[in-house]
């Protein structure tokens, strides 16, 4: 059945199936998305299976929400997905979000430069065909799969980010706390005012919260997005995170906000609703 979560966040029109004929992948000035992004496909346009799927209509389309409550190894996680997006672009199985947590290793997206792989004897690395850079994955960081018929809801990967950005920052807010997107940044970041300020004086130290890399093939997306609850901040140490320096990262524990596992997905699912659309419980990979 599906979910009807309610409160916490405030009701917001969705953009669900809202760029109807629209079909766009980037320009040339679209280079902060290409850091979120790794595309397949070459087509300006969701192929004819994609654009078959939207025209299909069948109403607003239902999300399968599955948690796993145990280490998930990676190679375990890339699988599932690989195998899922692609029942999802032959039209044979539903969308999936899924939930889980890695044990400790580092994951290296498509833009991934060498020289920010400190540590690399640290944790296992796993070349990951996501978009981004170089970023950690351990205990207490919530992962967030998301395996999105993208050709279906929007026809324009810049909005799925977009809803995507919108989702982790409405669940944040959900949770007390203020996230953003910044120019030039990819991900969600919240002022960190107890740090001082930048050091040219521009404004308060700002920290990472949340990452965001996705890859995207025959319109249907997978990786996601990754929010950081309580994990051990000093394993981010043998990278740097997303290539970029000048900036941390921080968690909900590191902000005082004492959130459980549980609580964070409560959030999570609120969040989504209220943005990307509704969801069913479904059993776990």
């Amino acid at each position: 059945m599906a979910s009807a979560f309610a409160g916490g966040v405030p009701a917001t029109p969705r953009p669900v199936l809202a760029n109807a004929g629209r079909y766009r992948l980037w320009s040339p000035a679209d280079h902060e998305d290409r850091a979120t992004v790794s595309i397949d496909d070459t087509a300006t346009a969701p192929p004819i299976a994609a654009r078959a799927r939207r025209a299909g209509g069948g109403g607003e389309p239902i999300a399968d929400w599955a948690v796993s409550h145990h280490l998930v190894p990676y190679a375990v996680g890339l699988d599932v997905m690989e195998r899922r997006a692609a029942a999802i672009a032959a039209g044979t199985a539903p969308e999936l979000v899924w939930l889980l947590q890695h044990p400790a290793l580092y994951t290296a997206g498509t833009s991934a430069k060498a020289t920010d792989l400190v540590q690399p004897d640290r944790f296992p690395v796993h070349v990951a065909g996501r978009g981004g850079q170089y970023t950690y994955h351990g205990p207490g960081q919530r992962v967030v799969y998301v395996m999105l018929d993208v050709g279906r809801r929007y026809g324009d990967v810049r909005a799925f980010v977009g809803a995507l950005e919108a989702w982790i920052i409405a669940a944040l807010a959900d949770l007390g706390v203020a996230g953003g997107i910044r120019p030039g940044r990819v991900g969600v970041w919240v002022e960190r005012p107890d740090k001082g300020r930048l050091a040219d004086g521009s404004g308060p130290v700002e920290d990472k919260i949340a990452a965001i890399g996705i890859r995207v093939r025959r319109w249907v997306s997978f990786h996601g997005l990754s929010l950081n609850v309580a994990p051990d901040l000093e394993h981010f140490a043998g990278i740097v995170p997303c290539g970029i320096t000048e900036h941390g990262v921080t968690s909900l524990a590191d902000l005082g906000r004492q959130v459980t596992m549980g609580q964070a997905d409560a959030a999570l699912r609120r969040a989504f609703e209220a943005t990307l659309g509704p969801t069913r419980d479904t059993a776990a990979p």
